[in-house]
């Protein structure tokens, strides 16, 4: 595992929930489960809270869904987008908002 890797899944360790969804990416469960789970998906590939995986896979629809090798460095799903959002201080300070918020409901 490279350095970029490791460096985010440390700190997606710290929120079960965003590690949970990275693993469904992983796997490509994410594209077959109901619209909410993709949406996340895709919102958190866009952001940055996730990075696509080493193997592409296909959606429910039979879409496409690249690997990071196959996305330019530094676009939605590349190591380098998730990389920058974890470097980013207000980032995780959102994140332990939400963590906090879902932790006290």
């Amino acid at each position: 595992m490279e350095a970029k890797e490791k460096f985010i899944r440390d700190r997606q360790a710290d929120f079960q929930d965003v590690s949970k969804m990275q693993e469904l990416i992983d796997e490509g469960i994410a594209w077959s489960m109901e619209g909410a789970i993709g949406r996340e998906a895709m919102s958190g590939l866009e952001s940055g809270k996730y990075f696509l995986p080493n193997e592409s896979h296909k959606d429910y629809y039979g879409n496409h869904i690249p690997s990071r090798e196959q996305v330019k460095e530094g676009t939605k799903g590349s190591l380098s987008n998730s990389y920058d959002f974890y470097q980013d201080d207000n980032n995780l300070w959102e994140l332990e908002l939400q963590y906090e918020d879902y932790e006290n409901h």
